[in-house]
């Protein structure tokens, strides 16, 4: 147990260090991690790590899918809806048919089913991965929010195509419409119950008694309640989660007190920030296990790693190409339904599109989930060494090879002016107007404005408003301008929040500062 501390310890550092050498070198993450994963797997005496698929399915899946979910915005969700929804389960469909073909054609032993369990298991791409090395370059927002879009509900679709291939495996066979059925039921009710859960623990944050601390933990356990209650009864737990995450993020400022938000923040962006560094370092350290298992099945090494140079030059290729054609599907749906932009994209937007395609530990857990031996049966499972491997070759490419080159390639192409968004400047004289207006009308409304008159500060600001939000000399406020002054607080956070679900040209992350903003004001306030 003492060196298993010592061990994880050890591991933090480790993911500290080389985070900070990343931001220096600016050189995604998850890339230095999986790279010292490697190297920390090959030292002699280092402790064997085995990786234990429902550890990652358990553990780390649910929050870092809900802390996706309820960071990401349900408006531009919806604005891009068809597109994401084309990747995230249509584009998954077809790679891991091209997978499962080339895999049947070309690899020893594949059959069909083999073949689309190795494609179910490839075909997500990773939003970690992708989100890490655009922290260091520009891209257009819609690209963006298209890419972080997909990766909430693209583990989903390819984590069915899993269960139904490793059925086939098993049984030699495919029933259609009892997978209809099942597919049917895994989507709907995820979704349905990942929402009833989050109304549920909306309706408690409402009504029972609070603090900062219960609040926050029921945040974590929440993506877990959700997860475990989905798989429970056959549903999606990755739906599960996406679907209350993103709920709870829609309806959150309406009843979660600043305190309580702060305080959760805080603890989020720590908790997946050593998810996210536990989960690349243990990709590389898991490659020692995998050599281990091609030698006792007497798979050759660099057979199988010519395998995954094969299979990943296909997911790239497969991915390009769909990129390309979702933009002629749109161009001709354009005339007959109304799109979220019947604009052409250039050739540099499906391309990045289509590049940004690193698979991650999603893949590499699927993989190692599969059995050792056929369900029902006493033999071992075929190729599942090959999977393995093939699998760790997928991801270790794709991130290496597409998120050294994502920033390079970004450089030399262009992309139009695609106009979704007003200017940051803009923005801000919007939101600024309208939190004063927003002040002033409050203060109006409930004829507060003769019980103000003898507070100076107050007075100022209301003058004042348009100019600046807040102010130093708030600090004297006290006793019921104090209070008179949290409730405009309050207000303007509402306003913010009808103008995020109101107006479809402004970010949320914009919105968000400054929610983030009035939150950080009330809690001096009340420190006070």
């Amino acid at each position: 147990m003492e060196h298993n501390v010592i061990l994880a310890v050890i591991l933090i550092l480790v993911i500290c260090l080389l985070t900070m050498l990343s931001n220096k070198i600016k050189v995604a993450y998850p890339i230095l991690l999986i790279l010292a994963g490697l190297l920390l797997g090959f030292i002699p005496d280092m402790p064997k790590i085995e990786i234990d698929p429902e550890l990652i399915f358990l553990v780390f899946l649910p929050p870092i899918l809900y802390e996706a979910a309820v960071n990401n915005s349900w408006k531009e969700l919806w604005r891009w809806r068809r597109i994401i929804c084309s990747f995230a389960f249509v584009v998954v469909v077809i790679t891991a048919s091209v997978v499962a073909f080339i895999a049947n054609q070309f690899i020893p032993g594949f059959s069909i089913a083999l073949g689309f369990l190795l494609g179910g298991i490839v075909s997500p791409p990773d939003a970690v991965s992708a989100a890490a090395i655009m922290k260091f370059v520009k891209v257009p927002k819609r690209l963006a929010v298209l890419l972080e879009g997909e990766s909430l509900f693209n583990d989903a679709s390819s984590l069915i195509i899993v269960k139904f291939a490793l059925i086939a495996v098993g049984t030699g066979q495919f029933v259609w419409y009892e997978a209809a059925g099942t597919f049917l039921w895994m989507v709907v009710g995820g979704v349905g119950l990942g929402v009833l859960i989050s109304i549920l623990f909306n309706q408690m944050h409402k009504i029972l008694p609070m603090d900062e601390n219960i609040n926050t933990v029921f945040s974590l356990v929440t993506p877990y309640i959700m997860y475990i209650s989905a798989e429970a009864v056959g549903a999606s737990g990755v739906l599960a989660v996406v679907s209350g995450g993103l709920y709870f993020s829609y309806r959150s400022v309406l009843f979660i007190r600043s305190s309580s938000r702060l305080r959760a923040q805080s603890v989020w962006s720590y908790l997946i920030f050593l998810l996210n560094g536990f989960a690349f370092l243990l990709i590389g350290l898991d490659l020692p296990e995998i050599i281990a298992s091609l030698k006792a099945d007497g798979v050759s090494l660099w057979t199988a790693v010519g395998y995954g140079v094969l299979v990943t030059a296909a997911l790239i290729v497969c991915r390009i190409l769909c990129a390309y054609a979702a933009v002629v599907v749109t161009m001709v749906m354009s005339r007959f339904i109304t799109v979220a932009d019947r604009r052409n994209p250039g050739k540099g937007a499906p391309l990045i599109l289509g590049w940004t395609g690193m698979r991650g530990v999603v893949s590499l857990a699927a993989a190692l989930s599969i059995p050792l031996t056929v369900t029902g049966q006493q033999v071992a499972f075929p190729e599942r060494s090959m999977i393995l491997c093939i699998t760790f070759i997928v991801i270790l490419l794709t991130l290496v090879l597409q998120g050294l080159s994502l920033p390079v390639l970004l450089k030399h192409l262009h992309f139009p002016d695609f106009g979704d968004h007003l200017s940051e400047e803009e923005t801000a004289r919007i939101i600024r107007k309208g939190l004063a207006q927003t002040s002033i009308d409050y203060l109006k409304d409930r004829n507060l404005c003769p019980s103000i008159e003898q507070n100076k500060v107050i007075n100022n600001m209301v003058s004042h408003w348009i100019e600046q939000i807040s102010n130093e000399e708030v600090r004297s406020l006290y006793g019921d301008a104090r209070d008179i002054y949290i409730s405009i607080l309050e207000q303007q956070r509402l306003w913010l929040y009808r103008l995020n679900n109101e107006n479809p040209m402004i970010e949320k992350e914009i919105i968000y500062h400054y929610i983030h903003r009035i939150d950080l004001e009330e809690e001096r306030m009340l420190k006070e």
